[in-house]
């Protein structure tokens, strides 16, 4: 089970608020014209509002009113109040369009933007930086972390045309009676007060169910990944128990948020509702004073009315700011990671034929560890030759791999390709040349065609002679619709050895001048790994070949065996010198040969049995 890797955390202060506004104004600068049509729309909504509460004011004064006293409506009257209050609905409808399309436009073009920059950082991340951060954490950066850093631009440009409303409310308060706007004026300190408190109590409940997302995320994905452990040691209910865990603390946490929302909302909903009672109260004794008349109390306490719910949304923007704090604290955790790996701008030549591969005093450590899991190798690997790695189990042959094909950078020394310094090459320039087939292999859930060319044009004949090397022709001939059998989600419906033979072709489909086998064949049958290796040898005219090697059948093939114990090189040669000189490599070979004639005896005495 992995451990989540910490990020850095937002204090939850004053700062938050600061912090809060400088992330939405990087968005807003990001995108400029979807805020700008946005907060336009904004503007016009709140103006044609505030307007309204101006035309009932009229209206009641110059049409209702006058109405009332004589008890008769005319049809100039019935005009006038449907063509006044038509355009304001007009305006008001255009504003509300223009502000949610574009607002949610701005959104979502920011969600895309830092979903393509978060992917592309993951892409060029060594893999060192990729094993200290678990997958499960990755994708909560790349999807909940972003939603939540952005998801303040939708109430934002109404927050905004909310300010502007009350502006021009105060205004037009101030204009109509000084005394009623004052008491109207008391009701926005009120609501500032009570937004502040209500988002000190919300930043750190928000930030901790932020949190929570991605440990979710992290223990659903492991679970998905550990499915056929799971299965196979019967471990369903605890890994149920596991996930319930996490599900019910995320729960109790979301629960906790709503029930703070809960608390504030109504509070801050009823700050406007007391305010209007109180411009009726106020207004009702000025208007049996003769001091106003009853259309102007009732434009103002309309006006109150009208202001109740837009002022909430500058509440849902302080309510966000925590979320979005903690999401680009996250995300800018993955943007800002330094990429150790640089590049150059060297490119191989045209050579078709096979490459060198060569280690110049290389030493590497594992991220964590103390001990060098290689420790100044040198390695030199021939044009055209096939060389075996041998080693027990923890030696560095795999770690020897990755440092061949840049998958990894050495502490110290020297990797070449071809006598070209791997750190001067252009990106993606060794993936030309080079292939590596791991032992755990990866398919697509696509076709057999798919997941040999990755997509790339390709005539069959070309895939079906890759498959062939690969002992794979067979197997792919006799499924439904052969090359375009779709083998399923990480290869579902294909054997282990079937995936391995795919994955292979998939590398020999390259024709690559270096191809490196980890283990690549440790789920076939040795005959078919032994036509594999036939196969690799007839068509190594093009082709170098450094293989980790396990069994007999793959070391006694190879021109060249390197044997190493601890991260060293211990000894090399061709195998049958090795045999005699090196005891390590002596003893660990007769091992492998000794577990080969034991599982031959095995089959043997089942295939004899009645």
């Amino acid at each position: 089970m992995s451990v989540t890797t910490p990020v850095p955390r937002p204090v939850v202060t004053r700062a938050v608020l600061r912090r809060g506004l400088k992330v939405v104004w990087s968005g807003i600068r990001t995108e400029p014209r979807p805020f700008a049509v946005a907060v336009v729309g904004s503007l016009l909504w709140a103006a044609a509002t505030v307007a309204s509460a101006g035309a009932i004011g009229w209206l009641t004064d110059h049409v209702i009113e006058p109405a009332v006293r004589t008890k008769s409506v005319s049809a100039t009257g019935l005009w006038t109040i449907f063509g006044i209050l038509f355009a304001i609905l007009l305006v008001n409808v255009i504003g509300v369009i223009l502000r949610r399309v574009w607002a949610t436009i701005a959104g979502f073009n920011l969600q895309a933007r830092y979903r393509r920059g978060v992917t592309r950082q993951y892409l060029r991340l060594p893999l060192s930086w990729h094993h200290a951060h678990p997958s499960g954490q990755l994708l909560s950066n790349a999807h909940a972390d972003i939603e939540a850093t952005w998801q303040v631009f939708n109430p934002l440009p109404m927050a905004i045309g909310v300010i502007f409303m009350l502006v021009i409310a105060g205004a037009m308060m101030i204009v109509v009676d000084p005394l009623l706007a004052l008491i109207g004026m008391l009701v926005f300190p009120g609501l500032f007060v009570a937004n502040l408190v209500f988002q000190r109590f919300m930043a750190p409940r928000i930030t901790h169910a932020q949190q929570l997302r991605a440990e979710v995320a992290q223990v659903a994905h492991e679970s998905f990944e550990a499915g056929l452990v799971v299965k196979a040691m019967g471990r369903e209910d605890e890994e149920a128990d596991r996930f319930r865990k996490v599900t019910f603390d995320l729960r109790d946490s979301l629960i906790l948020v709503g029930r703070t929302r809960g608390m504030f909302e109504p509070v801050i909903e009823m700050i406007p509702t007391l305010g209007t009672l109180a411009v009726l109260g106020v207004g009702t004794w000025q208007v049996a004073r003769g001091e106003l008349d009853a259309a102007q109390v009732i434009q103002m306490a309309y006006l109150f009315s009208l202001l109740s719910f837009p002022v909430r949304a500058l509440g849902w923007v302080l309510a966000e700011l925590p979320r979005s704090v903690v999401g680009y604290d996250r995300v800018q955790h993955v943007l800002r990671a330094e990429v150790s790996m640089g590049y150059g701008e060297a490119e191989f030549s045209g050579d078709p034929g096979p490459a060198t591969s060569t280690l110049d005093a290389v030493t590497y450590t594992h991220a964590g560890e103390e001990s060098p899991a290689i420790h100044e190798v040198d390695l030199f690997v021939e044009a055209g030759s096939t060389t075996a790695l041998v080693g027990p189990t923890g030696s560095g042959k795999s770690t020897l791999t990755n440092l061949a094909l840049r998958l990894v950078d050495p502490d110290s020394g020297l990797v070449l390709l071809d006598g070209v310094d791997v750190r001067e090459v252009a990106r993606g320039e060794i993936a030309t040349v080079a292939t590596l087939v791991a032992q755990s292999t990866f398919m697509f859930d696509d076709s057999v065609r798919g997941n040999v060319t990755l997509g790339e044009d390709a005539d069959d004949e070309s895939v079906w002679d890759a498959l062939r090397i690969a002992q794979a022709q067979e197997f792919v001939r006799e499924m439904p619709k052969g090359l375009d059998t779709v083998i399923g989600e990480r290869g579902g419906n294909l054997s282990g050895g079937q995936r391995q033979r795919v994955a292979l072709a998939r590398a020999i489909w390259r024709r690559p001048r270096l191809l490196v086998l980890d283990d690549a064949t440790s789920a076939v049958d040795p005959s078919v790994e032994q036509a594999i290796l036939a196969g690799l040898r007839e068509a190594s005219d093009g082709m170098t070949v450094l293989v980790v090697a396990y069994r007999m059948a793959t070391i006694t093939l190879a021109d060249e065996v390197v044997y190493l114990e601890h991260g060293r090189v211990v000894d090399r040669g061709p195998h049958r010198e090795l045999l005699g000189r090196c005891v390590g490599y002596s003893d660990l070979v007769n091992a492998y040969a000794r577990e080969a004639a034991d599982r031959a005896a095995v089959e043997g005495s089942q295939e004899e049995a009645p």
